[in-house]
């Protein structure tokens, strides 16, 4: 499924349910308090994540949001099991995207054969977009490749790539930003880390969205709650660039 088909305004922002909480009962009550503030804010989709949580929680948050239905774009990504990224698209319609850290570089080369093997049975099987780390944060670089060489091997094996520098809330370098754009030319570019009110704009002349988790936090880090006055306030800033380069009344 191509990133057009998924998302129809232009620089779409999506923000994390990262599924924190002590009980399932807490993780689920919280992340649809959280879903909720980004509906109020206008963000334009949510990625459901295990960052906090399990696979369990996951199922349960996307069981309840079948269930109330959301406006928002839903995607999901499940860290530590791309499989299952595939497995929830294919059980949940609604979910129209999935995030997998990282689609090339992160493995020895002998295990190439096995990952290219993996993203041709999957994509054939489950019609889903399929975002994809190149060079991503808390990824090993076993690859013999340059990165240029992996960032056109990724295109093969997603519709968007994510671009981030080392770390959860580290800014993403326009100097990274700028070199796998130019790389990528036409092909969707997703800043996945590090954006704020102070760099977002600069950063969507180059990226097609962006994923943003603790800026939308009330401490701006992933340990805080979701701040509603932060989503706004951010959004704002992305209103503003969407006016001024785009003919939003289409």
């Amino acid at each position: 499924m191509k990133f057009s088909e998924v998302f129809h305004i232009k620089k779409p922002i999506l923000g994390m349910l990262h599924l924190k909480g002590d009980t399932p009962e807490e993780t689920l009550e919280r992340a649809m308090k959280e879903l909720q503030i980004y509906e109020e804010g206008d963000v334009d989709g949510v990625i459901v994540e295990n960052y906090f949580g399990t696979y369990d929680d996951m199922v349960l948050v996307l069981n309840e949001i079948e269930k109330r239905k959301t406006d928002l774009v839903v995607g999901a990504n499940c860290l530590g099991c791309d499989a299952l990224g595939f497995e929830l698209a294919s059980r949940y319609p609604f979910v129209k995207f999935i995030q997998i850290d990282s689609v090339v570089g992160h493995v020895k080369e002998r295990n190439e054969a096995n990952l290219r093997a993996f993203f041709k049975l999957y994509r054939e099987r489950v019609n889903v977009c399929v975002f994809g780390g190149v060079r991503f944060k808390y990824q090993p670089v076993l690859s013999i490749r340059t990165v240029e060489e992996d960032l056109q091997i990724a295109q093969n094996r997603c519709d968007a790539i994510c671009v981030t520098e080392d770390a959860t809330g580290q800014e993403t370098s326009m100097e990274k930003i700028i070199k796998f754009r130019n790389e990528l030319k036409n092909f969707p570019l997703v800043v996945a880390a590090g954006t704020n009110i102070d760099n977002i704009a600069k950063q969507l002349e180059y990226c097609d969205a962006a994923i943003v988790g603790s800026t939308f936090k009330d401490t701006r880090k992933d340990t805080g709650n979701v701040s509603l006055k932060n989503v706004q306030e951010f959004m704002e800033v992305v209103k503003l660039f969407r006016k001024e380069h785009y003919d939003t009344s289409r």
